[in-house]
């Protein structure tokens, strides 16, 4: 599992499909995997909302109620795992 000091391999290619979703909708302002962009004031609400939208359309996934905690979604890194677990536990 990933963690917001770095991710591990299999993790790579999710968060390079994340930080796509942020160069196309945050052009002007380029993340680290690691940058927290809710504290830097980057993501609003339909942002945020766009987000989770990406994610299941993306990745093939439900994000349920209960998994809409901000930590999931705070980092690529974040989101990467949070994908990884989802796939995971798919399988």
């Amino acid at each position: 599992m990933a963690s917001d000091f770095g991710v591990d391999d299999d993790l790579g290619p999710i968060v390079e499909r994340i930080r796509a979703f942020f160069a196309s909708a945050l052009p002007e302002s380029p993340l680290e995997p690691d940058q927290d962009y809710f504290a830097l004031g980057l993501v609003n609400s339909l942002l945020a909302l766009e987000l989770v939208s990406y994610v299941e359309k993306s990745f093939t996934i439900r994000v349920d109620v209960e998994d809409l905690d901000l930590d999931n979604f705070r980092t690529m890194n974040r989101i990467a795992a949070f994908v990884g677990g989802k796939l995971a536990a798919a399988r």
